[in-house]
């Protein structure tokens, strides 16, 4: 549970970590408030909300277990566990 909650906050931190790479390179002050103006900030949110989203659509299109399989839960099988998988 923790990589998939992991995996959107990255996405969500991407671009308020490229714009201060970007803040880096220019010699800018990354720490001034000026480089750091609301509506800047405004558009940093939306894009890394905009990518949250995207990813959340990605995964749910694509992940998970193909169509029609039968879940078989975990068992034991000969006194040997025996994990849940999709057929």
């Amino acid at each position: 549970m923790i990589r998939p909650i992991l995996t959107e906050l990255a996405l969500f931190l991407t671009p308020f970590v490229l714009y201060a790479v970007f803040l880096m390179a220019t010699r800018a002050g990354v720490l001034h408030p000026d480089s750091w103006r609301w509506s800047t900030v405004a558009w940093l949110t939306l894009a890394a909300l905009a990518l949250v989203v995207v990813s959340f659509v990605v995964m749910a299109e694509f992940g998970g277990a193909p169509p029609n399989s039968v879940y078989v839960p975990a068992h034991m099988e000969n006194g040997r566990f025996v994990p849940g998988t999709t057929q």
